[in-house]
């Protein structure tokens, strides 16, 4: 591993984002930045790695890169590396979802127990990651142990590895559905729900199918005072009132607020921000 730097929005623009990511500066598509770049091309020239969708996905590398390395988001580090998908493991834009739980907490009643949190389909642990630090306990699940294991690592880096957090590797759906009958109960629910899916077993999960039904068993799990529930989507179609819609059907009955919104990535003054995904969480007021 090498020496980690922060993360930074570095410019957007012609349908592209250009990101350091700590010690690389990645080029990849961003379909909502269908503005002119604010730097010029030998500035994008920089970039030692770019992704394409063209004639397949793939990364075009332009220098040597890592297999490996971290980056600091919001004074968490995590490692990162290029996925198949265009992806590095870690989605700075969920810094709002992160920020939006210490709020939360600090409003909380002194004294309260620990918030019991269930972070759904939690992918490399961000959420997870910076619920642990603010003291709650986490349950992590995801269908992918290859993913459950990048989020320990990332558990490791802050080190959290003793922190209060169980690692599961199922489908979202059975599990909640086993969590019912348990009657287990959770604090607060984080969840990033794919536009499609597959379960640790190929459980087929479809955003426009399941995802109203999801938020009704995420409400059978939650406890008789839960704190919140925070819903996020990078799905095209889904925007803030349509969250704030399934978030207030799935969660009918209990008291509280719901604050809906874009997720956005923010460089420095002079870089357009970029709306990267939607969010609405609901919080006991």
């Amino acid at each position: 591993m090498s020496t980690q730097t922060e993360y930074r929005l570095l410019d957007a623009g012609n349908g592209r984002k250009l990101e350091q990511f700590g010690e690389a500066v990645l080029d990849r598509p961003c379909a909502q930045a269908v503005w002119r770049p604010g730097l010029p091309p030998e500035a994008w020239a920089r970039a030692a790695a770019s992704f394409t969708r063209d004639e397949g996905k793939r990364w075009q590398l332009h220098r040597p890169l890592p297999e490996s390395w971290q980056v600091s988001i919001d004074g968490l580090v995590f490692e990162v590396q290029p996925t198949d998908f265009g992806h590095v493991g870690v989605f700075p834009e969920h810094v709002r979802a992160w920020r939006w739980m210490g709020d939360l907490q600090r409003r909380l009643a002194p004294g309260r127990e620990p918030l019991s949190v269930l972070n759904l389909f939690a992918y490399s642990g961000g959420a997870t990651v910076a619920a642990a630090r603010l003291g709650f306990r986490v349950c992590h699940l995801d269908a992918s142990q290859k993913m459950v294991n990048w989020a320990r690592r990332n558990a490791e880096l802050n080190g959290l590895s003793a922190a209060p957090v169980r690692w599961i590797v199922d489908d979202v759906q059975k599990f909640l559905k086993r969590e019912q009958r348990r009657g287990a109960a959770y604090d607060g629910i984080i969840l990033d729900p794919p536009s499609f899916g597959r379960g640790s077993r190929q459980e087929l999960f479809k955003i426009d199918t399941h995802l109203l039904e999801l938020m009704e068993q995420c409400r059978q799990v939650l406890s008789r005072n839960p704190a919140f529930v925070f819903l996020s989507c990078h799905t095209p179609g889904y925007t803030p009132l349509v969250l704030h819609h399934l978030l207030n059907q799935g969660l009918s009955g209990l008291d509280g607020a719901i604050e809906a919104g874009e997720m956005v990535l923010e460089g420095g003054p002079e870089v357009l921000p970029v709306p990267s995904g939607t969010f609405a969480g609901w919080s006991r007021t």
